[in-house]
């Protein structure tokens, strides 16, 4: 399911006490390794130890050690794709291997996608950030509960988290060939529904408070203003646009893109029955894509940020991804936050039998998206996450400056 602590920067995968003990192999700034050395440094045994000895392992111990059959990896340096490779099986009941165009489920990476056909359709003119969400929806109307009559419901605070409402629930996701409930039915709890009812808690902006129920929201407003299915107009606003051609939100999963996608797995990395679950709350966990594709989407946050004119928004939506919004640690979408010297976006994701974790600098152009496809896999992604920062020498590990005076 989709993991109730919003699978942000720091949770699982990047931790500051993970990043304290690391001492770059590179330098900050340096010269990048090559693609292929940087490779081999990544998979083989580490000469620090690391969190529970964990540095002591090749990429195929740890990929053991966790029970992960697969792991798909793509690194990003300065601007670009620098190397992408899969590992393992993607499915260990056909024992087909995972390669750079197998699809796993990207979980609750599927929030910061979305939330940029959000952002477009606000740079597009259909609706503001700031705008009442009963004021976009045609299909339904959220009911305030009497906390909304200082603020309202937004885009803004639905896209991070600080609307107010209080579902409490991840999304577990349906077997395949179940019957499955509509987005309203979703939202109002229905019988057909396997969570409950989406409701106000608090007035807007008191607090944050990880709600998948608020992107739903969100998700139903967005289709209610393009008048598109959700897949349809991510698929034409976001998807194509930036060339993230292994992706969809297609739920279930085509039978084409089914034939290269991974098979979900437990905790000791066996078959969970049913290859995957579906997600019909698409915006919220129903991404399936490949490490190379979310590479491509933060790659193009990236250099929209540096201004060079990105595929989907102009620079100053960008920076409504990127921008706090004053409570809790998300922006519309991002998580955002200091790692060591740099500020980082990103998320993480918790489906059943697939973990992920998307990261990267808001100024430098590195970062990294990794998927694996079993219930351990948060904990594999952690060790790499760890091994990516100090080969390449990112500024999340430096110690920074020290103040002093010339004399």
């Amino acid at each position: 399911m989709t993991g109730r602590d919003g699978g942000g920067l720091f949770a699982r995968g990047v931790s500051l006490a993970v990043l304290g003990m690391l001492a770059g192999v590179v330098g900050v700034c340096g010269q990048a390794p090559s693609a292929s050395d940087a490779r081999m440094a990544i998979e083989s045994a580490q000469s620090e130890p690391g969190e529970e000895g964990l540095g002591s392992l090749t990429m195929s111990e740890l990929m053991a050690r966790f029970g992960v059959p697969g792991v798909s990896v793509a690194v990003i340096h300065d601007f670009d794709i620098h190397w992408a490779t899969g590992y393992g099986v993607a499915d260990i009941e056909t024992g087909r291997r995972v390669d750079s165009e197998t699809m796993f489920q990207a979980a609750s990476i599927s929030k910061p996608v979305a939330a940029m056909a959000t952002v477009r359709a606000v740079q597009d003119g259909l609706f503001g950030l700031d705008d009442d969400i009963n004021d976009i929806l045609r299909s339904w109307t959220l009911d305030g509960a009497g906390f909304t009559a200082t603020r309202r419901v937004t885009p803004r605070g639905l896209t991070s988290h600080t609307s107010g409402l209080g579902d409490g629930f991840g999304f577990p996701g349906y077997a395949p060939g179940v019957e499955l409930p509509t987005t309203v039915q979703i939202l109002e709890g229905h019988d057909r529904s396997n969570v409950g009812d989406v409701f106000m808690e608090r007035e807007p902006l008191t607090f944050y408070e990880y709600s998948g129920g608020g992107v739903t929201v969100m998700e139903l407003a967005l289709t209610d203003a393009r008048e598109m299915p959700f897949d349809e107009l991510m698929q034409t606003y976001v998807l194509g646009p930036i060339g993230m051609t292994r992706s969809s939100y297609e739920q279930p999963i085509s039978a084409a893109n089914d034939r290269n996608a991974a098979r979900a797995h437990d905790r000791e990395g066996q078959s969970m029955g049913p290859k995957w679950h579906v997600y019909p709350e698409m915006a919220a966990a129903g991404l399936w894509t490949t490490p190379s594709d979310l590479a491509r989407f933060a790659i193009d946050v990236q250099k929209t940020v540096r201004g060079d004119g990105g595929a989907v928004l102009e620079r100053q939506m960008v920076d409504e991804m990127l921008r706090p919004v004053g409570v809790g640690p998300y922006a519309v979408g991002f998580s955002i936050g200091p790692l060591g010297q740099g500020w980082y976006f990103g998320h993480g994701g918790s489906n059943w039998g697939f973990r992920a974790q998307l990261l990267a600098h808001t100024a430098k152009g590195y970062g990294f998206a990794i998927m694996t496809n079993a219930d351990q896999g948060s904990a594999l992604i952690a060790e790499l996450s760890r091994r990516i920062q100090r080969v390449y020498g990112w500024d999340s590990v430096a110690e920074g400056v020290r103040r002093g005076y010339r004399r």
